[in-house]
C-alpha cells in the first residue's frame, strides 16, 4: 500500500531575520537586494537544480531522478521542490549574501532517502548564507554556505517543458492526500504530449492515446483510445485513477522544475518527474 499522508500547508519558521527587500537590480538578473547596500549577484532568470547538501562535513547527494530545486523571482521570493514537498520563502540578496526568511512548505509523506535528503536541505536553507557562482563544463554553479560551513550545491538546469517531455508518474494525489505509487506498478505509467497536441503513455499496464487542449494552467483530454490488456487487481486500480484524471474534464497543470503535477477539480490527480534526458 503507498505511504500517505494528509497533504496540508503548514508555515515553517526558519529564520527570524528575514529582510524586506528594497528592489532589484537594474539588469533584473537578482532575487532583490537587502537595503541595497550591495548589488546581488545575479539568481534569478536560473532554474537551480538542487544536487547536494552537506552537513557537520557530510554530503548527501541528491537521490536519483531527483526533483528538488529551487528558483529565485526578483520580488524577493524563492521556491521550489525539496524532491517531495513544495516550498516558498522570503530570500532577500545583498551582495554576495542571501539572507533566508520564513518558509511555507506542504507535509508529504515521502520515502526515506528523499526524506533525509528533504530534511537535511530544511537545515541548511535558513538564515544567513553566502552565495559563490561558479562554472563546470559550461553549467553556472550555485553554492549556498551558512555560517557553520554546512551548504547546498546546485546547478543550472532549464525547467522541462510540459510538450515533448516523457513525464513518469510516480504518485497519486486523492482526497487532499499524496502516496507514492504501490509496489508492482512502480516505473509503468507515464505520459507525454507532443508539439501538435497528441499524447500518448501508459496507465500502468495499458497503453492509451488521446488528444489535449491547452488552455493557460488547463489541460483537457479528449476521450482517451486505451489497449485491451488482461491487468493485475493492482494494475486496475491504479489505471482507474488515472483515467479517471484524465478523463475528467479540464484538469489543472503546475511544472516545478521538473516536476509536473495533474490535479482534476475533485482534487484528485498525480505528480509525475520528467524522465532522464
Amino acid at each position: 500500500m503507498p505511504n500517505t499522508k494528509r497533504l496540508l500547508p503548514v508555515l515553517v519558521v526558519v529564520a527570524a531575520t528575514a529582510t524586506v527587500l528594497a528592489g532589484c537590480s537594474s539588469d533584473g538578473g537578482t532575487a532583490g537586494s537587502g537595503g541595497g547596500d550591495r548589488p546581488g549577484i545575479p539568481l534569478t532568470g536560473t532554474h537551480w537544480s538542487l544536487d547536494a547538501v552537506t552537513v557537520d562535513g557530510a554530503r548527501r547527494a541528491a537521490p536519483a531522478r531527483s526533483t528538488a530545486s529551487i528558483e529565485f523571482t526578483p520580488d524577493g521570493t524563492a521556491h521550489g521542490s525539496t524532491g517531495c514537498n513544495r516550498f516558498t520563502a522570503k530570500a532577500a540578496v545583498n551582495g554576495d549574501t542571501v539572507t533566508v526568511g520564513e518558509v511555507t512548505m506542504t507535509e508529504m509523506a515521502c520515502e526515506k532517502p528523499v526524506q533525509d535528503f528533504e530534511d537535511a536541505f530544511r537545515a541548511t536553507f535558513t538564515g544567513t548564507l553566502r552565495a559563490e557562482l561558479g562554472e563546470s563544463g559550461g553549467t553556472d554553479r550555485l553554492t549556498l554556505t551558512a555560517p557553520g560551513g554546512d551548504s547546498l550545491a546546485l546547478s543550472e538546469r532549464p525547467e522541462a517543458p510540459l510538450k515533448g517531455t516523457t513525464w513518469a508518474v510516480d504518485t497519486l494525489l486523492e482526497g487532499g492526500t499524496a502516496g507514492s505509487l504501490p509496489e508492482g506498478v512502480k516505473g509503468r505509467p507515464h505520459l507525454t504530449i507532443a508539439a501538435d497536441g497528441s499524447a500518448r503513455g501508459n496507465l500502468g499496464c495499458n497503453n492509451f492515446t488521446a488528444t489535449v487542449r491547452t488552455d493557460g494552467d488547463k489541460l483537457t483530454f479528449d476521450r482517451l483510445a486505451v489497449t485491451r490488456r488482461m491487468c493485475t487487481t493492482l494494475q486496475n486500480g491504479l489505471e482507474q485513477k488515472l483515467y479517471g484524471t484524465l478523463g475528467s474534464g479540464p484538469v489543472t497543470y503546475r511544472i516545478d522544475g521538473r516536476q509536473l503535477t495533474v490535479t482534476a477539480q475533485d482534487g484528485n490527480g498525480f505528480a509525475a518527474r520528467a524522465d532522464a534526458e
